[in-house]
């Protein structure tokens, strides 16, 4: 990286940091109806988790009774939940206990890890927290994948793509929000990434237009943004403390254009620097413009 391209990134960041720290509480008269997004802030996940999916309509609204529910964290990296590297494991157990509740008849928890599952599994929290909530978790049989095509793909036409996403009645995505060193952050669209087989390293040579094709097909019931803890720098897998910081937010909605959009805000950017956000939104796929959009915001 150049002096001036640095100069840029360093700014950008720095800006980020900024806005983050100018949130503040997180309280202002809830427009009427139901928001397109929930933002709650608070010191406990859990209870985050379900401001933000009562502020929906509740967990009936998107789950069924007797549904099979794949809820789908982030777990690819060997880091601990300090370290911001894969979702929060109490965001990740909320969902979980909430999709039960609302009679759910099972509920998957698994994701294709980077570093060895079994320590990414372990040492994330997610595995005891999810199992806890009454969740079944698994690692991923790479003989389970199926191919899917993309009608009108951009960048892929088909691709492998795990069969207990393809066969469940709901899927809800939980990524977290973090920094991303080709895709500048990883948030909704990023973390399908964890249900696609075959090398994966193909896709990241047009990987915002392979990340929308995707999502024309695997379409979430619901998507909560775990923003507890974002990674700043050195992401995907991050690892240094200092890279990390702590805003104690947890952002819900059924559009993944619009919650990376606002994603993107925690990071003193917008949706229109995430090149899979402005696709999608071209394609009419979401709302990018937050400007737009009913935003509830909770002090949970």
């Amino acid at each position: 990286m150049d002096r001036r391209n640095f100069v840029k990134a360093s700014a950008g960041a720095l800006a980020g940091l900024a806005l983050a720290d100018s949130l503040g509480p997180l309280v202002q008269a809830a427009p009427p109806g139901r928001p397109d997004l929930a933002v709650a802030h608070g010191a406990a996940p859990r209870q985050l988790v379900r401001a933000v999916v009562d502020a929906l309509g509740g967990m009936r609204s998107f789950i069924a009774r007797g549904d099979v529910v794949v809820v789908k964290p982030n777990i690819g990296w060997d880091r601990a939940p300090e370290q911001a590297g894969c979702t929060n494991p109490e965001v990740v157990a909320a969902l979980a206990q909430l999709a039960l509740e609302a009679g759910a008849k099972r509920v998957k928890v698994f994701d294709r890890c980077c570093d060895d599952p079994r320590r990414c599994y372990v040492q994330s929290g997610i595995e005891a927290a999810a199992r806890a909530a009454g969740a079944e978790v698994s690692y991923v049989d790479e003989r389970r994948f199926r191919e899917v095509r993309f009608p009108g793909g951009q960048a892929i036409q088909a691709w492998p793509v795990y069969l207990d996403v393809l066969e469940a009645d709901k899927v809800i995505n939980v990524p977290i929000a973090k920094h991303h060193s080709l895709a500048r952050l990883t948030l909704s669209f990023k973390n399908w990434m964890g249900v696609l087989g075959d090398n994966r390293g193909l896709i990241h040579q047009k990987l915002d237009l392979a990340l929308v094709d995707v999502h024309t097909v695997l379409k979430p019931c619901l998507t909560v943004l775990d923003a507890v803890r974002i990674l700043t720098a050195n992401g995907p897998h991050g690892g240094n403390p200092a890279d990390v910081k702590k805003l104690d937010l947890v952002i819900a909605g059924t559009d993944q254009v619009a919650i990376d959009a606002y994603g993107a805000t925690l990071f003193g950017r917008t949706g229109a620097d995430l090149g899979c956000v402005v696709e999608a939104a071209r394609r009419g796929l979401g709302v990018m413009d937050l400007s737009r959009l009913a935003i509830r915001r909770l002090e949970a």
